[in-house]
Parts: C-alpha cells; structure tokens; sequence
C-alpha cells in the first residue's frame, strides 16, 4: 500500500518555469453575453480547500498542464470573437506574476481582463497577499472576489454564485454593460 506525499505548495509554485503557468484547462471562446466571448483559463492550486469547491480538482499544486505565457496569448488572441479572457482556479493570485504578464499581452490586443479569487480585495491590496498580487490587480478590468464572509442566502442556487462575493469593476467602460447581469447574478449589495 502507498501513500501519497502531500505537495508544498511553495515549492510546487517555485518548480513552475520562468514564463510559464500551471493551469487545469482552457476554454478559447465562452460565450458570456455581458462580457462577449471570452476565453477562460483555470489556474492550478489553491490552498483554502473549501468543502464546496466548484473546481475540487484544481486545488492541487501538483503540475498538470505547463503552458508558456507566450503560447497561451497566441491562443487566446488568435480567436478574433475574443473579447476578453477571464482568470479562474484554483486560485489565480497564486500565479500573479505569469498572469501578470499574460494579462498585458491579451489587453495589448485589446482584450478586457476578468479573474476570480478566493481572496478579498483587501487582503490581495495587503502586504500578506501572494507575490505580485497588486500588479495584477492593476491589469483588471473585474475582480469577483471572496469576502471570507459565509452567510446563508435564500437565493443562492437561484444567483448561481457563493454569498460571500463581490464583483469590483475597475474599468468604468464595462459597469454599463454589466449591471443587468450584476442585479441578475449578484445582490446589489455585493457590488463594490
């Protein structure tokens, strides 16, 4: 019988090649009719282990699938219906340096740029958040994040989303565009 080794997540992050992302999988072209069609990208690790994961299987540090920063920009701008590319997990911010530099990429071909985090706004602005986290944020154009609040709501299944997020829009281009989906998905409370 074998066990299997548990994964530091730091120095599974620090195996990751200069340049390079570990992620769980790519979708080039889904369809949001707020946002357009996007691509999206799922990054591997996340060390929170929440028991209601969406992605449960992306929460390992573990190397599955190494892409080249510049390979994925290629990709993702090669579908010209591209409208943008949003950042999911795991957690992105543990990536924040390569997804920093795919972010610039993708924006210099005109793309918006969306990321979910399990982390709040706050912590991610902290000194305490993963390396590079500011610059990244400084690349969005929507941060959904978590506030680390769980509260019970009565339409959660309805607003296909956990209680504890929040929807920052920091491109004043995109509020108009989104706020019917916001009211739909989100309470009104939950916009920051």
């Amino acid at each position: 019988m074998t066990t299997k080794q548990k994964v530091d997540p730091y120095l599974s992050l620090l195996e990751i090649p200069p340049g390079y992302l570990n992620i769980t999988g790519l979708i080039n072209g889904s369809s949001n009719s707020e946002l357009g069609l996007r691509a999206v990208v799922w990054l591997q690790g996340c060390m929170r282990g929440c028991s209601d994961c969406f992605n449960p299987y992306s929460q390992s540090f573990e190397s599955n699938r190494l892409i080249s920063i510049d390979n994925l920009a290629k990709i993702i701008t090669s579908n010209p219906q591209n409208q943008g590319v949003t950042f999911s997990g795991g957690e992105p911010f543990w990536q924040a340096p390569a997804l920093t530099e795919l972010a610039k990429q993708v924006k210099a071909a005109g793309l918006n740029v969306m990321a979910f985090s399990c982390f709040s706004l706050e912590r991610l602005q902290s000194p305490y958040a993963p390396a590079r986290s500011q610059e990244l944020l400084a690349q969005l154009d929507v941060l959904v994040d978590s506030s680390g609040i769980k509260s019970v709501k009565a339409d959660k299944e309805e607003s296909g989303t956990s209680p504890d997020r929040r929807v920052h829009i920091f491109n004043p281009a995109l509020k108009e565009s989104m706020a019917y989906y916001l009211e739909i998905v989100y309470s009104i409370s939950d916009l920051a």
